[in-house]
């Protein structure tokens, strides 16, 4: 098959989006029924895929009754934006004291700042709220991460519950987790001196979990908010417990804390859906994370070498209840760092690969009405066919390197066989960050030569 039979079978089957309210309503319908709707990126800089991902997300609590959203952030900073976003049904301890959306991502203050703390999350966060002041009587829908990087966070988080419910128990989470206080507070320094011989604190977090999930029936005996309340505190120490191993794994290999990362982030989920369940709700649950945690594992040259995700892991563990989106874009713009803890820039981002599913989407883009689309990877047809063959596929975390783009940021994959859908902008802008950093500019352009091939 030629170069031009694969671009005319995919371009048949490519959905022109044009920004107008009925982008998605063909989307809507691929999803149906599904309880677990996972919306990627292919980068954690990029104005559209924050974006559109809100606009999917919307119709979907508004159309098809979605109760939570659950993003790749640490569980404690997003609870402050949930408590804020379901004010209008919450009271008592559970009351957001945060008069506003910048206010509620407030606790977004660790490195990158700019994945949460942007003009788009800003906008939803606003949206959200007015939702649940809307549709108060009907249930709120809330907001929540699960991440697990927020290691000292959230064990203050557990202290600070235990003081108002019981001070003696709070006592003894001091004293489970003054371990911990050795190390400083860096979960990277817990690592590497538990690695060299120091003696790991597992077994304090495990005993403060543990005593948390004994309790639960005596401490919730107040009703429903009681109940929010040691969730959120029962998370914490559960998130305490799996970064404490997640520090350790990082200093023997990447695949072993990619593996617990990711496995800590599905458990969540299936925590979070069993506790709106037992509240009376149908749980349905919109995931934000990166392509590269969404997209199943198996399917990609990271599932081979070892690695899973969250993508496999709720696909296996939901069978049939699970639709999984994509994005991809070609060129334009996007925010990210040189390297970890460094200030962000607008950075420009090279042209897809040759060979790579991007060059080939933008080739199909250019001779679309629109030069952006989607395509339901579910649809058993010739376009959907030819995309199966493994081909190159970007991935732009918080660091982008473009002078070692084809080393550090592409991997093969097989797209149908990673989403349900894939959504893709030619063309895309960088995000805005809340707090502009000190050089917020593109950095000196390429040159026009630079080669666009492997």
């Amino acid at each position: 098959m030629t170069a031009n039979d694969t671009l005319s079978l995919v371009r048949a089957v490519a959905r022109p989006l044009y920004g107008g309210s009925d982008d998605y309503g063909d989307l809507l319908e691929a999803i149906g029924d599904a309880r677990f709707v996972l919306v990627g990126e292919a980068s954690h800089g990029t104005h559209e895929f924050y974006r559109e991902r809100a606009r999917i997300t919307r119709r979907l609590i508004e159309e098809r009754g979605f109760t939570a959203v659950l993003v790749e952030a640490d569980w404690p900073d997003a609870y402050r934006v949930n408590r804020y976003v379901r004010a209008p049904a919450l009271e008592g301890e559970s009351e957001s004291s945060d008069g506003s959306a910048l206010d509620a991502l407030g606790d977004f203050q660790r490195f990158p700042q700019w994945m949460w703390r942007n003009e788009d999350v800003l906008h939803f966060v606003e949206w959200l709220r007015e939702h649940n002041t809307r549709h108060a009587q009907q249930g709120s829908v809330g907001f929540y991460g699960m991440d697990l990087y927020s290691l000292h966070r959230s064990m203050e988080a557990v202290v600070q519950y235990l003081d108002r419910v019981d001070p003696e128990a709070a006592r003894r989470a001091r004293e489970r987790y003054a371990c911990f206080e050795d190390f400083g507070h860096e979960g990277q320094t817990y690592g590497l001196y538990t690695s060299h011989g120091s003696e790991p604190c597992e077994g304090a977090a495990v005993a403060q979990l543990v005593e948390l999930q004994r309790r639960e029936p005596e401490l919730t005996a107040a009703g429903a908010l009681a109940h929010d309340e040691h969730f959120y505190a029962e998370q914490n120490a559960r998130l305490a417990q799996n970064a404490e191993g997640y520090y350790r794994a990082m200093y023997r290999g990447r695949n072993e804390s990619w593996n617990l990362r990711d496995t800590h982030m599905a458990d969540t989920l299936d925590a979070l859906a069993e506790h709106l369940e037992s509240q009376g709700q149908r749980a349905r649950i919109v995931v934000w994370a990166h392509n590269s945690h969404l997209g199943d594992a198996r399917a990609t040259q990271m599932g081979r070498g070892g690695e899973l995700n969250v993508g496999q892991l709720v696909r296996e563990r939901h069978p049939g209840e699970v639709y999984n989106i994509g994005f991809s874009t070609y060129t334009g713009t996007v925010m990210a760092a040189d390297d970890w803890g460094e200030r962000p820039k607008r950075k420009r981002v090279r042209p897809g690969l040759r060979g790579s599913y991007e060059e080939l989407l933008h080739e199909v883009a250019a001779h679309l009405p629109s030069p952006n689309f989607w395509v339901n990877l579910r649809d058993t047809n010739s376009g959907t066919q030819v995309l199966r063959e493994e081909r190159l596929q970007r991935a732009i975390g918080v660091i982008y390197r473009p002078e070692t783009e084809r080393w550090s940021h592409y991997f093969h994959a097989s797209l149908p066989e990673q989403f349900d859908a894939i959504l893709h902008f030619d063309e895309t802008d960088a995000v805005v960050p809340l707090d502009a950093p000190r050089a917020n500019r593109d950095e000196e352009a390429l040159p026009d030569t630079f080669p666009t091939g492997q």
